[in-house]
């Protein structure tokens, strides 16, 4: 390997160009006489040291490939000896462990995987795999108005190991079952023939990474770089409430969308420090035997080979946040041990009040005993100003509260007023007025006794609300803005209709005026405004309530109109659930789902869904419901079907969602539904 090893010592140390170094390649590649595999390997190992630029290491990895296809014959004939250990031995559809399979080539820009993802443009290459931006032939079939998704294809190396699908399986797993705003959305792993490849979300935008090599950057303002460490220790930190730490986590695995967003990628090397809940992942594989680490980032209990840790990501989230605010390396990209031998000390940065310097030099301890413990502490004091308390850390990234109608909670209590009876007027003694009486004095005239009236009853709005709460199948909410005055809003049963629910309102005592507003509810959905009555946020403060419409309120939907869905979440992290309720007696799950898997929030988190065109108007017609529901844990084990009956859907909630009323209280439940009407073109 001298050869290819001098090569790369010589371009990492600034001797070559890109272009002379890829030229040179060739001819040292072919002076080489080890497996593909084995020069694959060398070159991994040596781009996690000192990463090559994206372009030259797939080219590099490309031609590497190319030359152990060379060692077949193309019409698959001929048998190749293997110059290994097992010299002597023939194969020909059966190849060895680590060599190229007969046949294959290279996937690469303009290649189709599956006669369905088109690799369009390279994204990037990491330790396991390159990403590529594909189209997706079916998307764009059906005017998919995204129709793009991102592939990460395993490198040679992983593709050549007995248990390459098994890592993609796993990462595939692991990545759905951490389904979080700041983690990368992953749909699926495939192979085509001997390539082994995942399905994700695409995002335009760029790497952590880019940001922090570009000319001229020395740091980032603490206000503006605060986002972006909120949005990677939210993903971290719901990792390790999972039980997965990151193993290599980088500025190469945080992405910056266009619209704002930090995502982090690449949980491929994620391994578990909790005892998984089936224990064949841990018996039969462990993906820290395909993975790696960068030196850069990587704790120096990860050298030493000790279990994964919380702190070893913390170490790393503190190395590139140092990086984000100063422009440089906390240890002159020193590896962790490195550091402790030259007794480097990181430089506290200018901006840091004191609580953030204490913080950040704790979680940058070369001592995972003496290391900051958690991610929740770190941010709180990254986030913690000289003198201010740190917000919450579900705070930091979130929206305006929650604006929602003002509920039962929000009205004012009028007490009942409780007339005393009016007093008889006092007896006046009348003179005797007999002839035989003796004559007296007279008296003067008694005044008149005052009229005493009794007043008429007050208003009372705990009796405006009996009267709502016994009218079935319906979801009112009442306030009073000036005494006697009431508006109503919400959801009527059909079967009660305006004109009797002002009847009744009127023939309270009290009642001055009357401002109904409400939205007719049909008998077939009583079941579904049963279910969600206690937690309605129409009855609701805003803090705790949630809010659900549909993009500019249309309420009548066309066939063929996309389903666009405007969600708020109520002031503490929950899960998501959306559902449709369609007019066939079928509820479409809309998030959790197949194109929404990720459904946890952080508090008062606005979201848009279905603008991509996920979900369109189509038969059967008629009045339908989209209800949403927010819960403070999962009310499911694992992700319903798409698609169910109403009936098997509200038998399947009514257990779960009573069970956690009782545990975390009914407050810290959400709900909000939007009624709208569907027709044919």
């Amino acid at each position: 390997m001298a050869s290819v090893k001098d090569l790369i010592r010589k371009f990492q140390n600034g001797g070559l160009s890109d272009d002379e170094f890829v030229a040179s390649f060739d001819m040292a590649l072919a002076q080489e006489r080890t497996t593909p595999s084995q020069l694959a390997r060398v070159i991994i190992e040596e781009n996690t040291r000192f990463p090559f630029p994206p372009a030259v290491y797939a080219e590099v990895m490309r031609r590497i490939e190319r030359s152990g296809t060379t060692q077949f014959d193309p019409a698959g004939e001929s048998t190749h000896m293997d110059s290994g250990p097992l010299t002597g031995s023939l194969y020909a559809t059966s190849p060895a462990v680590g060599t190229v399979p007969p046949a294959s080539r290279p996937k690469g820009v303009g290649d189709t995987l599956n006669g369905r993802f088109v690799l369009e443009e390279c994204l990037g290459v990491g330790g396991m795999g390159t990403v590529y931006k594909a189209l997706d032939l079916r998307k764009l079939e059906a005017s998919d108005r995204k129709p793009y998704i991102a592939i990460k294809v395993l490198n040679l190396q992983f593709s050549g190991h007995p248990k390459s699908l098994i890592a993609l399986q796993r990462e595939a797993r692991k990545a759905q079952t951490l389904a979080h705003r700041n983690i990368v959305t992953v749909y699926d792993f495939d192979r085509d023939g001997p390539v082994v490849f995942l399905t994700m979300e695409y995002l335009p935008g760029r790497p952590l990474s880019q940001v922090l090599k570009a000319p001229g950057f020395n740091g980032m303002p603490m206000a503006k770089a605060m986002p972006i460490i909120a949005g990677m220790s939210h993903a971290l930190a719901y990792a390790h409430e999972r039980g997965f730490v990151h193993c290599d986590f980088k500025p190469a695995n945080v992405f910056l969308t266009d619209s704002s967003e930090v995502k982090v990628i690449d949980f491929g090397i994620a391994r578990g420090f909790l005892p998984p809940a089936d224990e064949s992942d841990k018996t039969v594989f462990d993906p820290g035997s395909l993975g790696g680490m960068t030196p850069a980032y990587a704790s120096p209990e990860m050298f030493d080979h000790r279990e994964p840790d919380p702190r070893d990501d913390i170490y790393a989230l503190a190395c590139v946040t140092y990086e984000l605010l100063t422009g440089r390396h906390p240890y002159e990209r020193m590896s962790a041990n490195q550091a402790r031998a030259a007794g480097l000390k990181p430089v506290q940065p200018r901006e840091l009040s004191r609580t953030q310097w204490k913080t950040l030099r704790e979680a940058l301890s070369l001592d995972r005993e003496t290391r900051m413990p958690t991610v929740d502490r770190f941010l709180a004091g990254m986030s913690a100003a000289s003198g201010v308390s740190a917000p919450r850390r579900s705070a930091l990234l979130a929206g305006a509260a929650v604006a929602a109608l003002a509920g039962v909670s929000a009205v004012g209590y009028f007490a009942w007023r409780t007339s005393r009876p009016a007093q008889a007027p006092p007896v006046v003694a009348q003179a005797d007025s007999s002839p035989s009486a003796p004559s007296t004095p007279s008296a003067p005239p008694a005044p008149p006794a005052p009229v005493v009236r009794p007043p008429a009853e007050a208003f009372s709005m705990p009796a405006v609300l009996r009267v709502m709460a016994a009218v079935p199948c319906s979801l009112l909410a009442a306030t009073s803005p000036e005494n006697g005055r009431v508006r109503v809003r919400g959801y009527l049963a059909e079967s009660v209709g305006v004109s009797r629910l002002r009847e009744q309102l009127n023939a309270l005592p009290g009642v001055k005026s009357l401002d109904v507003d409400t939205q007719p509810l049909s008998a077939d959905k009583c079941d579904v405004a049963r279910m969600i009555a206690p937690y309605w946020s129409g009855r609701r403060e805003g803090a705790v309530a949630s809010s659900l419409r549909t993009r500019g309120d249309k309420l009548q939907l066309t066939e063929g109109t996309p389903l666009v869905l405007e969600l708020r979440t109520p002031a503490q992290d929950s899960y998501v659930y959306v559902d449709y309720f369609a007019a066939d007696g079928n509820v479409a799950h809309l998030v959790p789902s197949a194109r929404v898997p990720g459904h946890q929030a952080p508090a008062s988190y606005s979201a848009t869904i279905g603008d991509g065109g996920d979900w369109v108007i189509s038969r059967p017609f008629g009045t339908e419901l989209v209800v949403l529901l927010t819960t403070p844990a999962p009310l499911f084990d694992g992700r319903r079907s798409d698609v169910e009956s109403w009936q098997d859907y509200l038998k399947a909630l009514e257990k779960p969602l009573g069970q956690m009323a009782h545990k975390y209280g009914q407050e810290r439940i959400s709900a909000d539904l939007v009624e709208i009407s569907t027709r044919a073109k």
